[in-house]
């Protein structure tokens, strides 16, 4: 079996290979421990990705999110959430 078939689970062509957008400064961001700011939500976190800091734009902050083994395969949209939760706030009227 090959490495690369537990990245292939999505909905994605199995010829086609996990979507990702090649990180020019992943290398020195590993090494500095600085951020990759990034808009690509649908990309796949691949192995290399493990240990590095992404700012993922969920489309109006940028969210920081840390890789780790276990979001290899995943999204890096699914880390960075969209819709903030609903919290019921005292009515003036009380």
């Amino acid at each position: 079996m090959r490495p690369t078939l537990s990245l292939l689970k999505s909905g994605r062509s199995a010829w086609k290979g996990p979507y990702f957008v090649p990180f020019a400064n992943l290398r020195e961001a590993l090494a500095n421990h600085t951020p990759i700011y990034t808009q690509a939500r649908a990309c796949t976190i691949l192995p290399n990705f493990v240990g590095v800091r992404f700012m993922v734009h969920n489309g109006r902050d940028y969210l920081p999110v840390l890789v780790t083994q276990d979001m290899v395969g995943h999204k890096l949209g699914e880390f960075s959430f969209t819709k903030k939760r609903f919290t019921y706030k005292a009515s003036k009227n009380k």
